[in-house]
């Protein structure tokens, strides 16, 4: 039997359209499952996007309201995206081939849509500047965090990239500006449990088998702050922040540890002081040996320079 293979309508304006299979059920047209489907969505809007035309069939055909449906027919719709806060930073292509793409992300760009952010992400954005359908991210960082982002143009390889990540066989280095502590034993490594917090946007540190490892060093130094390379092996989610936030010693700027603060409370000028600086690895097509850096600075950095001894 030949394998099936879905056929859906171009991106628009970066974003890819969604699916959904028609299922039996008590229902007449388009409009009436489109409704039963999705309940928390409201008759009128589903009207709305039908007389827009953001409901099309595999063939390419415009899907009416009226109109009647079969029973495992696949239909494609695109979300209605509302207005968005827009981040004033833009990203930077590093490098691209057949299959590659590496990206400096800035901070407050989140990678993936999620929550009130779907133009506004690293995805989209990339999606729409190079007419991609197939565009995914191979890994991801926060959306406080900037610096180098790895993206799959081409569906086939995306796995052979994304078990460098899986068998944990990628270097990846981080700065982070933090407060100096001379009397910690530098350098260091922090091998510790991570698991959820005490809010679910936190992680901390258990008891338990140890499952986050991270090498810690400073590279430069005042009386205050500390500019600090973190070599982190896993990929723990907030693995950096927790560390350093363990060790006494939070990311500058974090809004998150050891305080949580209200979404909003940190503006542009006050940007979490973390960077993905660089990473290297094997390239799993060709063997070449492979290392990219950012091209992002932190900003606290010249103040750190300036009065470093």
């Amino acid at each position: 039997m030949a394998r099936y293979r879905p056929n859906p309508p171009p991106a628009r304006d970066g974003l890819n359209p969604s699916c959904v299979t028609v299922a039996a059920g008590d229902w007449a047209t388009a409009l009436e499952f489109f409704c039963q489907r999705f309940d928390k969505v409201a008759s009128s809007d589903w009207n709305d996007r039908f007389a827009a035309g953001d409901v099309v069939a595999e063939d390419g055909a415009l899907v009416r309201a009226d109109s009647l449906l079969n029973k495992g027919q696949r239909l494609y719709y695109f979300r209605n995206v509302p207005d968005e806060p827009h981040i004033p930073f833009q990203e930077r292509i590093l490098h691209q081939d057949d299959h590659l793409l590496v990206v400096d992300k800035p901070h407050f760009l989140p990678v993936i849509p999620s929550g009130k952010y779907v133009r506004e992400t690293l995805l989209v954005r990339l999606g729409k500047t190079l007419n991609s359908t197939t565009l995914a991210p191979i890994h991801r960082i926060d959306r406080d965090t900037a610096g180098i982002v790895l993206f799959s143009l081409h569906p086939a390889t995306r796995n052979a990239y994304a078990a460098l990540f899986r068998e944990h066989v990628v270097s990846k280095t981080y700065h982070a500006i933090a407060r100096w502590n001379p009397e910690l034993s530098w350098p260091m490594q922090r091998h510790t449990r991570i698991a959820i917090g005490k809010h679910f946007m936190q992680q901390a540190e258990v008891e338990g088998v140890p499952n986050a490892l991270t090498t810690i060093r400073p590279l430069l130094h005042d009386d205050e702050l500390a500019l600090y390379e973190l070599k982190p092996v896993n990929g723990q989610r907030h693995q950096l922040r927790v560390h350093m936030n363990a060790l006494g010693l939070p990311i500058l700027n974090d809004g998150i540890y050891p305080v949580l603060t209200p979404e909003g409370s940190a503006q542009f000028e006050n940007p979490l002081q973390l960077l993905a600086k660089a990473i290297a690895f094997t390239d799993p097509l060709s063997g070449e040996a492979r290392c990219f850096e950012s091209t992002l600075r932190l900003s606290a950095l010249s103040t750190l320079q300036k009065d470093s001894p």
